[in-house]
């Protein structure tokens, strides 16, 4: 069957579900973005069929209708649908990672032959924009779909159909489930990660060697911190009574670990720690949830030209995947350490033996 599927919104998400669905048999993309940069590089790079700066222009010839653009903006393009007619049924769906707002708006929606389908791919980059665009990036991601009273289960597998060269793993919840549970995954996390950067940043005033310092740890939960301020801007403002609710939360917590510290309760702060490891390293690849982990393997390398090459080519020979490499820690002339990351306990047991047998230092994670 023919369809026109239109994304509105060519940046990091659109643009690599532009590269997704671009292949599909019978397909017509078409792409709508305000940036003409933008447009440019996708229609220059074959990405989409068409593309268009007028999203009135481009939505009334669409089947399917993905918003990919920031919730607020997004919402302003759903609230532009009731000045339309149109005369064949489609089904619309988004990308954003707060639901409610968008919900609210899709609720507002009077054409019948409107369906929506709320939805939100838990992957992104630290990247931005349509150049950033990755076939893989929704690969073994969680992706997170909302049916409305508008839809039917037809819509919804129409919609799963569409969305299947992603590779992705659907996961149907409720638009209030979604934003709380995201919350705390995944908007929280952003905030205490700036919030953390800002202390470090403060403190360097009265220690000016800190950011020589922050090594392995400190870079790792802070990593998130560099995604894009705008972006992130919007989540905020759009979720923003779950954000202050957590922000409550976190302040009692940090009152109550604060006088643990004060009063040197020793026991109960190894008891905090040891229930903080314990939930963590239940979070992995073998729990299903919307937190993908791996199996992972600590590996020393030294830093000499075409250390790591050697390590890939190494498990390459042997037909292992790898799923992640993070380069965790490297001084100048010493070892470093790589964090190399597996699908399956498998790879991740031959992988350790066949770095162990090349004279490669590696820590197993459990």
């Amino acid at each position: 069957m023919k369809q026109t599927v239109l994304i509105a919104g060519l940046g990091l998400i659109g643009g690599s579900l532009a590269l997704n669905l671009k292949e599909t048999e019978g397909l017509t993309l078409l792409g709508y973005d305000t940036n003409q940069t933008t447009l440019e590089y996708a229609k220059m790079n074959k990405m989409l069929d068409d593309v268009f700066d007028d999203f009135k222009e481009a939505v009334v010839q669409a089947d399917i209708c993905i918003f990919a653009a920031p919730v607020s903006v997004t919402v302003d393009l759903i609230h532009q649908l009731n000045q339309l007619s149109f005369d064949h049924h489609i089904i619309m769906t988004d990308v954003g990672s707060v639901k409610g707002p968008i919900m609210e708006a899709a609720n507002q929606i009077e054409s019948e032959n409107i369906s929506f389908i709320g939805g939100h791919p838990m992957a992104g980059s630290h990247k931005r924009g349509v150049q950033a665009a990755k076939k893989h990036l929704f690969e073994n991601a969680i992706y997170v779909l909302s049916p409305t009273e508008s839809s039917t289960d037809q819509d919804l597998d129409v919609l799963q159909a569409l969305l299947a060269p992603t590779k992705c793993k659907f996961l149907i919840l409720e638009p209030e489930e979604h934003d709380e549970m995201t919350s705390v995954i995944s908007h929280f996390p952003h905030l205490i990660a700036s919030s953390l950067v800002h202390q470090a940043k403060n403190w360097q005033k009265t220690h000016p060697y800190i950011p020589k310092l922050a090594a392995g740890g400190f870079r790792d939960i802070t990593r998130i911190a560099s995604s894009n301020p705008l972006m992130w801007r919007d989540i905020f403002f759009q979720n923003r009574s779950k954000m202050s609710r957590l922000l409550g939360d976190w302040i009692e917590e940090m009152k109550e670990l604060k006088n643990l510290i004060d009063n040197g309760e020793k026991t109960q702060i190894q008891n905090y720690l040891e229930q903080a490891r314990d939930y963590r390293d239940g979070l992995d690849s073998r729990k299903q949830g919307a937190l993908l982990s791996y199996y992972d393997i600590y590996v020393d390398i030294f830093d000499q030209p075409g250390a790591l090459l050697k390590v890939i080519e190494l498990l390459a020979k042997h037909d292992i995947s790898i799923n992640n490499i993070e380069i965790l820690e490297i001084r100048e002339g010493i070892t470093g350490v790589l964090r190399l990351s597996f699908q399956n306990k498998n790879d991740q047991e031959l992988s350790q033996a066949i770095l162990t047998k090349n004279q490669y230092d590696t820590v197993i994670e459990e």
